[in-house]
């Protein structure tokens, strides 16, 4: 976090056998006392499903609560740059769109820049400002959104 970026990785990778509480904690391991008080009290606001568990154990958790879950704690120390890897694994289509929207809002509202990695290519393109394909380690393609939503050849090429 000391250069302002963390990381969500996929599978909604909570700690198990800590509270919702305590993986929120862990996520401003660094901070201070009294700001990641303060801290977690605003993801709970941008998260309000999370506020009823805090003392529950995390893996008790439903999919979609774990995936907000490892988001918020990914954002505790304000990062400027929110890697999420398959934000949209293992969520049913409500809860994918969901999910695609609150990405949306930290964007706007909180001024993150975010990063995806997703398989779901056609969601994000209605999200993201702007695609970068890699191919064998090399990127295959770098443009607007737009560009790939109308050429369904170039999109197939792509990513499938």
């Amino acid at each position: 976090m000391a250069r302002g970026i963390t990381f969500a990785p996929q599978g909604n990778r909570v700690f198990d056998d800590l509270s919702v509480m305590e993986n929120l904690e862990i996520g401003g391991y660094q901070l201070k006392r009294k700001l990641l008080r303060e801290r977690i009290d605003q993801v709970l606001e941008m998260f309000p499903a999370l506020k009823k568990p805090l003392r529950r154990d995390a893996g008790k958790l439903s999919g979609g609560e774990q995936q907000q879950l490892a988001v918020a704690r990914a954002l505790i120390p304000e990062p400027k740059l929110l890697m999420l890897d398959e934000p949209s694994l293992g969520l049913s289509p409500n809860l994918v769109r969901a999910v695609l929207d609150k990405i949306v809002e930290l964007n706007k509202e909180n001024n993150v820049s975010i990063l995806i990695v997703e398989q779901k290519v056609r969601e994000v393109l209605n999200i993201c400002d702007r695609v970068y394909s890699l191919k064998l380690g090399r990127i295959a393609f770098e443009g607007q959104p737009d560009e790939l939503k109308e050429d369904r050849a170039k999109l197939k090429e792509l990513f499938l």
